[in-house]
């Protein structure tokens, strides 16, 4: 490996704002915001909009949009549409 082009690798602490979970892992990525960490160390912060802790996917959990209203309002809107 060359030396010297590789970004600094070091603990960082996401926060997942969606369901306000913090873990901390290794990341390239850095921030001015801190945060004193469990262990009693410091460490960057980035909030994140959504992790695995929220998104539907890794938890199971669907949330339901109003999907029925829409189709109902599209078809009241092209319910004359084609016809002579």
């Amino acid at each position: 490996m060359q030396t010297d082009i590789h970004p600094k690798y070091q603990p960082v602490v996401f926060n997942d704002l969606a369901s306000d979970v913090k873990f901390l892992t290794r990341s390239t990525v850095s921030s001015d915001k801190t945060i004193e960490w469990e262990d009693g160390n410091t460490y960057p912060i980035i909030d994140v909009e959504i992790s695995s802790e929220s998104h539907p996917f890794y938890t199971g959990k669907q949330r339901i949009m109003d999907s029925a209203g829409r189709v109902e309002r599209f078809n009241q809107r092209f319910k004359g549409f084609g016809k002579k």
